[in-house]
């Protein structure tokens, strides 16, 4: 019982000094990088870019509803495409050490088992907006369509054995993505989405 009340007293006592020892580390003088102009020193201070776009103006319900949808289906993918950049990258590099193509073989179906365990469930789950959106966000993060991706880490035919696979259930492996035509929307939703927004 008097440990508590010490703890408790010393908890008291200690946070007003951490806010003054905070605000004393604000006043300090920052060092940042800078330049000589004209016989001048200029700081050099990077800014985080940032977006803005007009806001939209929906002609009814149903384009309000379909826009919302869209950032939900993009808020629900986009990590996993972010996702399938890293594991991409990190996979090349693994592979590009292996010299053997029997123990490249190898390596590249126990990766693929362990995302298959890992999210296997969650990807399956997704409905086919949400599906044909991973697909383009693929390409974005990984600048290869999926079909790409697939032929060089498991070979030619598998590739056109899900392609074909893909197309019955309405999706194209080799769906690009163009930020600027086509994808717009989706592309601003995904800075909105990184700057915080959403």
């Amino acid at each position: 019982m008097l440990m508590n009340k010490f703890t408790l007293l010393f908890f008291f006592l200690l946070f007003p000094a951490a806010g003054t020892l905070a605000q004393e580390a604000d006043t300090l003088p920052k060092v940042v990088p800078g330049q000589i102009l004209d016989g001048d020193t200029v700081p050099l201070v990077q800014v985080k870019s940032t977006y803005v776009y007009p806001p939209y103006e929906f002609k009814n319900r149903r384009q309000e509803h379909r826009y919302s949808r869209l950032v939900y289906n993009i808020q629900k993918v986009y990590p996993y495409a972010k996702l399938a950049g890293e594991k991409l990258l990190e996979f090349q590099l693994v592979m590009d050490t292996i010299t053997n193509e029997r123990d490249r073989k190898r390596y590249a179906k126990e990766a693929e088992k362990k995302l298959e365990d890992q999210f296997g469930d969650d990807i399956r789950d997704l409905t086919f907006s949400q599906g044909k959106i991973l697909v383009k966000l693929i390409y974005r993060q990984t600048g290869n369509s999926s079909f790409e991706i697939v032929k060089e880490l498991r070979g030619k035919f598998t590739a056109f054995v899900w392609q074909t696979l893909a197309s019955l259930f309405g999706y194209d492996l080799k769906t690009g993505y163009d930020p600027n035509g086509e994808d717009r929307q989706i592309e601003e939703i995904i800075i909105l989405i990184d700057q915080g927004y959403f």
